[in-house]
């Protein structure tokens, strides 16, 4: 049986020319970039250019990357590191979404228990947030604005320009956790007015455990390792060279290849939308342009999403119901939740991502799969018995 891999938010396959660029970084040119001898040497340059291939994709210098083990540590530091800033001038009030990844919303927890006030903006029924709503919730301690550039579960795109011009006028620091945007979106920090910003190798067709942070100029970072004068002294720990230099080839195949891809992205995309809502009681999550060009998630109602992904895996289709982060949770997305989705339907949910490796006999079988596979679990279904039967109302119209 063939599988048809549509789980692409939660990870990317590595790329050939990726596994070929980090090879001699494990086996010939294996030094330590710290060290002072030629082979030390060569590794620091390939961290050099590495750098600066990144910074170029994102539109700033190669002094204002940070390489990280990935998103979530990006999140934290960029959050951590503005929180101090706002504190050391009287100024703890932050800004974000309510349905930002768990690495944004926990370091947030975390930061209202130390004493921090936290306000999170309500999303609208199609999954996004406006920049009137991030002007209006912007105080005079406000000190940090973070809003996901595209939501990792529904995949809609915020108006990140509009919400970092407001941030930039009121002198207010903007991050925005970017790991499900770079290399899919073209994404400039300099036109956006980003001043921090996250990325994460792994969801572009690069190696797992490597990521980035983009700092503008003049932000102080807190450190969250200590130890040794790696990543201008704001990140201990040797450098994973073959990792870095393959997220920079990575980086720059999916920019080199975005507006192919995302044309061909779009329309299996839409074969996907158009196909999942001939299905009864059936409703697309987050607004239908304004998303990323891969992502669809459905939410079906009188099923649930655990069964259907192991009935979809059992018919060669490997798919999500939401974040693979939380995805051993029994509680249902809180993404779902913020856009208006009531518990049980959001406990029916369906995430398929897809990649460019994908085909549109994949989009037709998927489609075909999933109408029989939800059209079994409800024929199972006492709750939709109850619907048919008119004892229960259906929520999906």
């Amino acid at each position: 049986m063939k599988q048809i891999y549509l789980d692409n938010a939660a990870t990317t396959k590595t790329s050939k020319a990726v596994i070929k660029a980090m090879l001699p970084y494990m086996d010939e040119i294996y030094g330590n970039p710290s060290s002072l001898h030629s082979v030390g040497q060569q590794a620091a340059e390939a961290l050099f250019d590495a750098r600066q291939r990144i910074a170029k994709r994102l539109g700033c210098t190669e002094k204002e990357i940070f390489f990280t083990s990935g998103g979530s540590e990006s999140d934290n530091q960029a959050i951590i590191s503005a929180a101090a800033i706002g504190e050391r001038k009287g100024k703890k009030h932050i800004i974000s979404t309510a349905f930002e990844h768990h690495a944004v919303l926990h370091t947030l927890e975390k930061l209202k228990r130390q004493g921090f006030e936290i306000t999170l903006l309500p999303v609208s029924e199609n999954g996004l947030i406006t920049a009137k709503q991030v002007q209006s919730a912007i105080r005079p301690d406000t000190c940090l604005v973070s809003v996901m550039y595209a939501n990792n579960e529904i995949g809609t795109i915020q108006p990140i320009a509009e919400i970092g011009e407001i941030c930039r006028e009121k002198n207010v620091i903007f991050h925005t956790d970017a790991v499900q945007a770079v290399g899919h979106v073209r994404v400039d920090v300099q036109k956006e007015r980003i001043d921090m910003l996250s990325l994460s190798a792994h969801k572009f067709h690069g190696p797992k455990g490597v990521g980035a942070l983009y700092v503008r100029k003049g932000i102080p970072l807190t450190n969250l390792i200590e130890g040794g004068a790696q990543e201008k002294g704001k990140r201990a720990g040797t450098e994973n060279i073959p990792a870095i230099v393959g997220m920079a080839v990575a980086l720059d195949e999916a920019c080199g290849n975005m507006e192919k891809n995302a044309r061909k992205l779009t329309k299996l995309r839409n074969m996907l939308i158009e196909g999942l809502s001939a299905i009864p009681h059936s409703v697309l999550n987050g607004e239908r342009e304004k998303r990323l060009p891969a992502n669809v998630s459905f939410c079906f109602e009188g099923i649930e999403g655990e069964s259907l992904l192991l009935l979809l895996d059992d018919k060669g289709i490997c798919a999500s119901s939401g974040s693979a982060c939380t995805s051993g949770s029994l509680d249902p997305s809180h993404v779902l939740l913020a856009i208006g989705r009531v518990h049980d339907i959001a406990h029916g949910s369906l995430r398929l991502t897809l990649s460019e490796e994908n085909t549109e006999e994949d989009v037709r079988y998927t489609v075909k799969t999933v109408k029989e596979v939800v059209a079994y679990l409800r024929g199972m279904s006492p709750i939709w018995r109850d619907l048919v039967s008119g004892k229960k109302e259906f929520i999906i119209k």
